[in-house]
């Protein structure tokens, strides 16, 4: 299943041989502001799909993000930690936020595509 997939809650998801790069995208990125802070799961943690990974704060707002996919955290992009910025720079690029081992390929199914999200967009 090659291809990017988003949250109604804007986070995205891209998987290469079980594991998903996840991040924010830049719809969310450009929602938010300058993004000031970035909280990091932690390395090892379980997490669900639609549950809580970690949260980001603006110069706007504070939100929280949520896991696109189940699995376990294998990966954090600590640069984050340094220039958060990074986000608003290259939200679906250098600025993705954790490593995702997937236990359930299945649950991309319930993720829109990007063409999907594009019209999911428009609605809001």
């Amino acid at each position: 299943m090659p291809g990017i997939y988003f949250t109604r809650e804007h986070e995205w998801v891209r998987v290469q041989d079980g594991v998903g790069v996840v991040g924010i995208s830049e719809h969310a990125a450009h929602e938010l502001g300058d993004v000031t802070f970035v909280e990091l799961p932690t390395v090892g943690a379980a997490v669900e799909q639609y549950k809580l990974l970690g949260s980001i704060e603006s110069v706007k707002a504070a939100s929280d993000i949520f896991a696109p996919v189940s699995g376990t955290v294998i990966k954090v992009n600590q640069s984050l930690e340094l220039v958060p910025e990074m986000i608003n720079e290259s939200p679906q690029g250098e600025g993705w936020i954790a490593w995702i081992k997937l236990v359930d390929a299945t649950e991309l199914m319930s993720l829109m595509t990007e063409e999907q999200y594009q019209g999911y967009l428009k609605t809001l």
